[in-house]
């Protein structure tokens, strides 16, 4: 089948081509399709309980999702210079689509300015804020820096810096088709959805997926006009703009610039290294062509199925140009190989000969990278699955583009004659053969030591996220979130929702309870002691929950101090600063009767600001808000959110059940531990699946375990250095030791291939061995001096992700062609897995 299929394309290569030019046609019309998803959703592990109640959570805390503009002017914070512009940018902010409301220290209730007494705060109508004329400004400072509700979260504590929060519109249409979705999905868990109700699904994830679209875009919209309004603003203050959704943004909008620019600039430096070691425009076109092809073959079939990609998936086009050199190259190299050998033949056989010997081992590279690949579709993220399926099918058109388009582009385009020399041509691979024949022992040493270099850095390999680290210093994001962290209280947001126990609950409303009893007459107590009215007659009663009774508000409080002690926390607001502030007002710690009273007698615009947020009457649970120092080095987040459980558990007494944490925070822990767990721990079980692919390939299982041992090293070695350096396994480079796996497994592949057809010649394994490396080793090393070339460029990327891709993808690149030259050969001259030598 195959020489026929060969025998179509070299007598038809024209015909061969225009089919590919209609294919390569049809994807270009489907790229203005092509979207990047930057939603949460995207990021999130689907099916984790803790995701649910997150989401339950939002709903009953109204967690909308906000921007967060720093605003540092030249002038005194409070001085009119600063608040007439802050207050117009408040009002254009107010105005954008998208954005639900502006919050600012213009709008903030002023309760010690001057201060207020208990009776004050009940029977005004309004609070006092810095928009009233009359307001002390000086005293308002002293409030806005020293309060615990404002100091170093509005306002930091020097009275120079406020933030302005702006929230942004939840889309309703979007949220009932999410729970919706997870109703029918939690139905189809349980076994329990019929036909209709499984194509009901399908239509609400469909539609859900187009919501999430348009809001991406909407988003997106809404994001760069913060940034216009922030800019025109800029002359009066130095401002910069964080927030979680500025975080997804600024991700994708690193991930789009560089796809093209470094997209750009990887392929015109392939095309220079190739046609150093060429020297020749059709072997400079046909490779770049091929991989150009192929990129847009996968960037077609992604568009035309609105398979979406995302921070992590967008390395695939990347990862496929990779593959689909090393293809070309290798039928590029044996073309010319034959060519040298046999320079009367024609083209067409030249390259049906070069395709034929090539297609075994480049269908089992393949078939094991695919191998590598598919182990991501475990993961439990959507994004590592789809990076998982991108890749399989990334890896098919490669194939097939590479074994179409190079045959027929090599038969059609005319060769330029090979200088003809009278020294035999020693390849620089020789000098690696040399290296196994005079120093085996000396490979065989620093294998080991790289071995134990290994073993010590995984063991300091962390699994961690920081998303400050995803952008160098000079970039606003960063600075914008250091400046979050540093001055006005943290960046990534940590819920602590604690829950009364349903008896103490119930005890402390009935002992909360005023009634119309002879102890509770209205007889002007309550006058006398606050000069308030609270009108209570004889059949009235006022019930009060757990926490604001005494023994619940020690717990509030206790709770909020230990989380305060934690150097990786930042600003914490929860009931506790509520009592704070009413502590004050009153002159003393409050008591129970003055607790049970605060509850139901707070004006509304106070009760907003200081109750509503942390309280839920309908089930009595508090929440505590944390804002988590994003920059602090100490900050290791599953180790924070462990030790802080248990401290909380251990200090406090409380029943496990009563604790739980929440947010963004929590819900990316989980996806770092699962990838971890998914992927990591499958290692084994990929290269388990690789060795039986290798024993099929050659027959032999001494071969296979020895075609296994570079490929090991070159993960063991990736992981190694990444823990050496300080580089965490993340979202971003979990994805690492599979793409090691893929690009390992084919030099071994080749050079195992090549040297069983030399080694059949003579019996002869150091002739063998040379042969070998002056043939498929050149092209090992010609794929890797130029993708270790190209993929260096990255190390020029803003986006830190984009950085280590590129320094991991070259190491990988290296060590793997490293072990298949040096250690493959020296254990195959020492183990002689392909029967004994000649004599």
């Amino acid at each position: 089948m195959a020489e026929r299929f060969y025998a179509l394309i070299l007598r038809k290569p024209l015909w061969i081509l225009l089919c590919f030019a209609l294919v390569i046609g049809v994807a270009l019309i489907q790229l203005p399709k092509l979207r990047l998803d930057a939603s949460s959703d995207s990021l999130l592990l689907q099916g984790d309980p803790d995701l649910a109640y997150f989401r339950e959570s939002a709903e009953k805390y109204a967690g909308d999702e906000f921007l967060i503009l720093t605003w540092e002017p030249g002038v005194p914070l409070l001085s009119p210079d600063s608040l007439e512009p802050l207050a117009a940018m408040a009002d254009e902010l107010a105005r954008l689509p998208g954005v639900a409301g502006v919050t600012t220290l213009l709008d903030v209730p002023l309760l010690e300015s001057p201060p207020l007494s208990l009776t004050d705060l009940a029977r005004a109508d309004s609070i006092a804020t810095l928009r009233d004329p009359d307001v002390d400004r000086g005293l308002a400072l002293t409030e806005l820096t020293t309060s615990p509700i404002y100091r170093n979260l509005l306002v930091s504590e020097s009275g120079d810096l406020t933030a302005v929060q702006v929230a942004l519109q939840a889309d309703e249409q979007a949220e009932a088709l999410l729970d919706e979705r997870e109703r029918l999905r939690g139905r189809a868990r349980a076994g329990e959805l019929n036909a209709s109700g499984q194509s009901r699904l399908e239509q609400v994830e469909e539609d859900y997926d187009l919501a999430l679209a348009r809001i991406g875009s909407e988003r997106d919209r809404m994001v760069a006009a913060v940034r216009g309004v922030a800019e025109r603003f800029r002359p009066y203050a130095k401002i910069f703009v964080g927030g979680v959704p500025m975080i997804a943004a600024d991700m994708m909008t690193f991930v789009r610039s560089d796809l093209v620019t470094f997209g750009t600039a990887i392929l015109a430096v392939m095309a220079m290294m190739l046609w150093l070691i060429f020297r020749s425009l059709k072997w400079v076109f046909i490779p770049l062509v091929t991989c150009s092809a192929t990129a847009t073959l996968l960037l077609g079939v992604l568009a035309g199925f609105d398979w979406r990609m995302t921070v992590i998936s967008s390395n695939s086009v990347a990862v496929l140009l990779i593959v689909t050199l090393s293809l070309s190259i290798h039928l590029v190299v044996r073309y010319r190989e034959l060519q040298r050998q046999q320079p009367e033949t024609p083209r067409r056989l030249l390259s049906a000969g070069a395709a034929r010997l090539m297609l075994v081992p480049c269908l089992y590279t393949a078939m094991t990278t695919i191998v590598a690949f598919a182990s991501l579709v475990v993961a439990g993220l959507q994004p590592v699955i789809d990076f998982g399926w991108m890749m399989t099918t990334g890896i098919v058109l490669g194939f097939c583009s590479a074994f179409t388009l190079v045959p027929a582009l090599m038969v059609i385009i005319p060769d330029r004659p090979q200088p003809v020399s009278s020294q035999p041509d020693k390849p620089f691979t020789a000098r690696f053969a040399s290296v196994v024949q005079q120093h085996g022992r000396a490979v065989i040493a620093v294998t080991a030591g790289l071995v134990v270099l290994s073993a010590m850095g995984i063991r300091m390999l962390e699994v961690e996220n920081r998303f400050i680290d995803y952008f160098k210093e000079h970039t606003e994001i960063y600075q914008g979130m250091e400046l979050l962290d540093a001055r006005l209280g943290g960046t990534i947001p940590l819920d602590v929702i604690l829950r009364a126990p349903a008896e103490m609950a119930q005890d402390a409303a009935e002992e909360g309870a005023v009634d119309g009893g002879e102890d509770w007459d209205d007889d002007g107590f309550f006058d006398d002691a606050f000069d308030i009215d609270f009108g209570f007659g004889a059949e009235d009663s006022v019930k009060t929950g757990y926490w604001f009774s005494v023994p619940g508000r020690r717990l509030v409080d206790q709770v909020h101090s230990i989380i305060e002690s934690r150097k990786e926390s930042g600003k914490v607001l929860s009931l506790s600063t509520a009592f704070e502030v009413m502590d004050d007002l009153y002159g003393g710690q409050l008591g129970g009767v003055e607790l049970a009273l605060i509850e139901n007698s707070l004006p509304d615009d106070v009760n907003d600001a200081l109750v509503t947020p942390f309280y839920f009457p309908g089930e009595q649970e508090v929440r505590l808000s944390v804002r988590v120092m994003e920059t602090s080095e100490s900050l290791r987040r599953d180790a924070y959110l462990r030790e802080l459980r248990e401290q909380i558990l251990e200090e406090t007494g409380i029943e496990p059940d009563r604790l739980q944490f929440t947010s963004l925070l929590v819900l990316y822990n989980n996806v770092l531990q699962s990838l971890f767990q998914s992927q990591i721990m499958t290692l084994g079980a990929v290269f388990l699946a690789i060795g039986l692919m290798f024993w099929i390939l050659f027959r032999s299982l001494s071969i296979a375990l020895l075609a296994l041992a570079p490929n090991v090293l070159a993960a063991g070695l990736v992981l190694g250095l990444m823990g050496l350096a300080g580089i965490p396994l993340d979202i971003m480079t979990i994805t690492i030791a599979a793409i090691v796996v893929g690009i390992g497994v084919d030099d071994c592949i080749h050079y195992l291939h090549r040297f069983r057809t030399e080694i059949a010649v003579d019996q002869d394994y150091r002739a063998a061995m040379l042969r070998s490396h002056g043939s498929i080793g050149r092209a090992m090393y010609y794929t890797t001096l130029t993708v270790v070339v190209g993929f260096a460029m990255l190390t020029l990327s803003n986006f830190t992700p984009s950085l280590y891709f590129g320094v991991l993808t070259v190491v990988a690149m290296i060590t793997a062609v490293a072990g298949a030259l040096l250690l493959l050969p020296q254990l195959i001259m020492i183990f002689r897995p392909f029967g004994p030598e000649a004599r």
